[in-house]
């Protein structure tokens, strides 16, 4: 179960890292990729922009994590959670070197 809460967790703390920096006009809803084209769309964001290319490789690597079984939490698994959190680091910095 601390597997499934570490994935909800980083979901919002990605969201929570766009919608609060307060720089775009739409609120990102998901990480999925239709919620990601839809966001950056809306927002007039090239869907080749960095930051776009970085939700949309955080939100790949958080359906990996998802789809991993229970019983196979390897090193692996643990390698792809520590990437995530390096690029949830990633995000932040981004979006702070906007304002």
């Amino acid at each position: 179960m601390n597997e499934f809460n570490n994935r909800i967790a980083a979901q919002r703390k990605a969201l929570n890292i766009v919608n609060g920096s307060g720089l775009f006009f739409e609120p990102l809803l998901s990480l999925t990729e239709k919620a990601i084209d839809r966001w950056s769309n809306n927002n007039r964001i090239d869907n080749r922009n960095q930051l776009v290319m970085l939700l949309k490789s955080i939100s790949e690597n958080l359906f990996f994590l998802a789809n991993k079984s229970q019983e196979q939490v390897t090193e692996d698994y643990k390698i792809l959670s520590e990437k995530v959190n390096n690029q949830l680091l990633k995000l932040k910095h981004e979006l702070e070197n906007r304002r």
